[in-house]
């Protein structure tokens, strides 16, 4: 389950990405004010870090892929991953980063799709107290078996290929689709990685308003 809550940002997160998104490699669109489509969050079973995945668009660019983490503490050996620091009115300060090199996202998405399992539930805390629970903007499905096991992972390092990002999480190599509307299926999204889409290869995909066709957003290589 992810616990939001009732409250203002400063920056807000389209801002904060704003600034940040168009000096990566896997952007495309044109720099300036972003779109939000749609977003989902997945679950940290220690429940410390946020995790939530926006699809955002840059003026009439494609629609883009950004994992986003939120930490109330800096990420030790992150700060080329920082997107940026925001000010939380329930939280206090959060340190945001880009969701591909942070060990919490990379964990939550691998077991996702090795699972079979989709995006956490929501439920928003309003400033009353009251616990609401929220509808998911997106419907996630992971393509693996309900009690799979999941590998231990980390993050050894990041790179961009053909528009996707490669992480290489020990175990398991993640490939996330920046532009996942693009057109990139799993064959093409494992071939980025320099593997094989075969039968170890799971899939998290989605739907969401406007994009009925499910559509990848991520697999997973297991080695």
């Amino acid at each position: 389950m992810a616990l939001l809550h009732q409250a203002e940002l400063v920056p807000s997160k389209l801002e904060a990405l704003a600034a940040w998104a168009p000096s990566q490699p896997w952007f495309e669109g044109d720099p300036g004010p972003l779109e939000k489509v749609a977003a989902f969050r997945l679950d940290d079973p220690a429940g410390e870090v946020g995790v939530e995945v926006l699809l955002v668009r840059a003026g009439d660019g494609p629609v883009l892929q950004v994992p986003l983490t939120y930490r109330g503490a800096p990420l030790e050996g992150a700060d080329d991953l920082l997107v940026g620091t925001m000010q939380h009115s329930v939280l206090g300060e959060r340190w945001v980063y880009d969701g591909c090199g942070d060990p919490v996202f990379v964990a939550a998405t691998i077991a996702a799709a090795l699972t079979g399992d989709g995006q956490a539930d929501q439920v928003l805390q309003t400033v009353d107290g009251e616990r609401v629970p929220r509808e998911s903007e997106m419907v996630v499905v992971g393509s693996g078996t309900t009690g799979a096991a999941v590998p231990p992972t980390s993050v050894r390092g990041t790179r961009v290929v053909d528009g996707a990002t490669v992480v290489d999480a020990g175990s398991c190599t993640l490939v996330v689709a920046r532009t996942p509307d693009g057109g990139g299926s799993p064959a093409s999204l494992a071939e980025a990685a320099g593997g094989a889409h075969d039968d170890t290869t799971q899939v998290l995909s989605a739907t969401w308003p406007g994009h009925d066709a499910p559509t990848t957003l991520a697999v997973v290589l297991v080695h």
